[in-house]
């Protein structure tokens, strides 16, 4: 049995920085993404839609 050989390179993470940038842009569509599905969950475990929920309609 021969051991399997060690990643040579590391990878690149990238530091939060303030302003427009990749970082930003990438956190910001997950986060709509993740407000969408809990809005949509939502809606389909009360019957109702998010405003009618929030009591706006």
């Amino acid at each position: 049995m021969t051991a399997q050989p060690q990643p040579t390179t590391t990878p690149r993470l990238e530091e939060p920085k303030f302003g427009f940038n990749e970082y930003a842009e990438r956190l910001n569509g997950r986060a709509a993404m993740i407000g969408f599905l809990l809005m949509v969950a939502i809606e389909v475990v009360t019957g109702h839609g998010v405003l009618a929920w929030l009591g706006l309609k």
